[in-house]
């Protein structure tokens, strides 16, 4: 096969370029002859009296099309066998993806002009691809399609605003997609994959640049791979008109969910939707259920719904049937949700339920009474709760919360303290546990970290259950911290510091730039728990940048195989920084440094892993930048 260069252009201002006389195509092998146009490698075929043009790479990993074999009007690439129509690039095998073929016209008998405008629009042309790749699967495919649909061109000179609205509402937009298959395509509804998504959108504003479609791609392919194979979900009607008010559907809502009647809760949230109820209020019917069971199904339940309603933020209020689909996707979890009620850990040696009960049934007493004065006052008892969180004695864990609550703490700021409470279980994970241990930490902390999350939406009565029951989950998890793993404290060795950006950072420990550039390699080889906890002291304590910390992490994190619950605590743990660090008090900057330590920590005892996902992204990101990958 030959290989030849145009030199004409095309006339009568059509969009026709001159690319080969037909005598050179059939002087060939093959007959098949590549061109370089415009700087763009096309293959002409000539194949039962006509020529074709069609893109020289293949779609699947730029393999040169013209070194493959045509045979009954399919194009092969010798590489990886993949099949094309000769007449319009079309593929036969799903994970390759189409090629772009060309009109050609024959002038003067033997001239071959071919059309290399772009004939559909390449935005649409990629939110297709990744709608292919969702639906079956293939995880290079949706890789190649968010990367030029995501990508900012390298920009110098003052930014433009409107030009990252633009970006930022690809963003939005793939993760609609995403969102939106998979509320309709798992009869389960709600799960892994799509919390995954919905976290990924949650730390790509920590990340760096490189780092924010590569997070995208992880949450993207992980609802393919959750919804691969399953069911579709058919959703259910809305009631007709007319229909009760709001407060008689939540109270049927809260029936249908506690005789696991799955289709009549789902319609009672779709009634709600239509009634035009708010996020507050729609939260405030959802997560009520949610709380009417203790800890159902180890906290997913309440993980779930804050993730969805996080969704809906991303993607907005305005798409009722968006926010149908969503929310009613998470009612099979509801109903059949194991109840903590029911769990022997629970009843026995303590009866745990009942604790709750008493509590909980202070509630209206405490609320009402409460002086609103108070709650004006900042609230400092914080160390005082978390300290009786870690201890041993339940009873005495929910008085304290209740004499909290009773003297001003907002119901917001005691979610916050459990949370925090929670991430130190993880900090002190001692290494002596079984490492299926780290998950019950694990669900303890993102639990608390949703019922934080929702309480700042609407602060309910209902919702504050969540927060005693958290506490309980961290009474029962005490045994993860005997012995607790020490806390990390500066460390003696004194070297030069030029990343905390002060003029007296000579004067402070560790070269900080140093120190985080060895944190990847850290976590190159297994269990370096104490010692990746150790490194992040460090760098905080030392004045490091904590941006560059978070980007980091998340760096590390992205380069692993998809781990559903390394993302969560990932995540959960970058929403309590982020809340942490704007706190106004004396224990906030230690209580950061303690909440990114458990979240290294959980992470480090889960690398490395074969990294297969990360080196399928690269393929494609690779392949847009024009790689040779058949040469490396």
């Amino acid at each position: 096969m030959t290989a030849a260069t145009s030199s004409k252009i095309g006339h009568n201002n059509d969009d026709y370029v001159f690319a080969a006389n037909l005598s050179d195509i059939h002087k060939a092998d093959n007959e098949c002859l590549y061109v370089n146009i415009q700087n763009h490698g096309i293959s002409l075929f000539y194949y039962d009296s006509r020529v074709y043009a069609i893109d020289n790479r293949c779609p699947h990993m730029g393999f040169p099309l013209h070194r493959g074999t045509v045979k009954d009007g399919i194009l092969t690439c010798h590489w990886h066998h993949a099949r094309f129509d000769l007449m319009n690039g079309g593929t036969f095998d799903q994970w390759a993806g189409d090629v772009r073929s060309f009109p050609v016209q024959i002038r003067n008998r033997n001239e071959v002009w071919i059309n290399v405008s772009l004939s559909t629009d390449s935005n649409t042309y990629n939110q297709t691809l990744l709608q292919t790749g969702i639906r079956q699967n293939i995880s290079l495919l949706i890789a190649k399609a968010i990367i030029p649909m995501l990508e900012k061109p390298e920009k110098h000179g003052n930014f433009d605003k409107n030009e990252d609205d633009h970006f930022h509402a690809g963003f939005v937009k793939a993760f609609s997609i995403g969102i939106d298959f998979g509320t309709h395509y798992k009869l389960s509804g709600w799960g892994q994959g799509l919390t995954i998504l919905t976290n990924m959108m949650n730390i790509i504003p920590f990340l760096d640049k490189e780092d924010k479609i590569h997070a995208l791609h992880h949450g993207l392919s992980a609802v393919a791979q959750d919804c691969c194979s399953m069911p579709p979900r058919f959703q259910v009607s809305s009631l007709p008109e007319p229909t009760a008010d709001l407060h008689t559907i939540k109270r049927w809502f809260r029936q249908f969910i506690e005789s696991h009647d799955t289709q009549a809760a789902e319609r009672c949230i779709v009634t709600a939707v239509r009634l035009g109820a708010n996020n507050q209020q729609l939260g405030d019917i959802l997560f009520a259920a949610a709380t009417d069971h203790r800890f159902l199904d180890a906290g997913h339940v309440l993980d779930f719904t804050n993730k969805a309603f996080e969704a809906i933020d991303i993607v907005g209020w305005d798409d009722k049937k968006m926010i149908e689909s969503v929310l009613s996707s998470l009612i099979p979890g509801y109903t059949n949700a194991e109840r903590m009620e029911e769990s022997n850990a629970w009843r026995h040696p303590i009866d745990l339920i009942s604790i709750l009960g008493y509590a909980f049934s202070k509630f209206p007493t405490i609320l009402k009474s409460i002086d609103k004065t108070k709650r004006k006052e900042k609230w400092n008892n914080r160390d005082k709760v978390v300290t009786e969180l870690l201890g041993d004695d339940p009873q005495s864990i929910s008085n304290e919360l209740l004499t909290a609550l009773s003297q001003g703490a907002t119901e917001v700021e005691l979610a916050s303290s459990v949370a925090y409470a929670a991430a130190l279980r993880i900090a002190q994970f001692h290494i002596r546990n079984e490492f299926s241990d780290w998950d019950a930490a694990l669900h303890t902390f993102t639990f608390a970290n949703a019922v934080h999350q929702g309480l700042r939406r609407i602060a309910t009565p209902e919702l504050l259950r969540g927060v005693f029951d958290a506490a309980m989950r961290i009474y029962l998890n005490r045994f993860l911290n005997v012995p607790p793993a020490r806390l990390p404290k500066k460390s003696d060795r004194k070297e030069n510091n030029d990343d905390a950006g002060s003029s007296s950072s000579n004067t402070l420990n560790y070269d900080v730039k140093t120190l985080l550039k060895e944190l990847p390699a850290l976590l190159d080889k297994q269990q370096q728990i104490n010692q990746s906890g150790q490194l992040v002291a460090d760098y905080l304590y030392n004045g490091g940048n904590p941006d560059h910390l978070l980007a980091t992490i998340g760096k590390v994190l992205l380069r692993e195989d998809r781990n559903f619950h390394s993302i969560q605590m990932i995540e959960a743990a970058f929403k309590q920084y982020s809340l942490l660090s704007t706190e106004d008090n004396n224990n906030a900057n230690i209580e950061c440094v303690y909440i990114l330590v458990a979240a290294i920590r959980y992470l480090a005892a889960h690398s490395p892993t074969m990294r297969s996902q990360e080196r399928t992204y690269q393929i494609a990101y690779q392949f847009h930048n024009g790689k040779h990958l058949f040469e490396e």
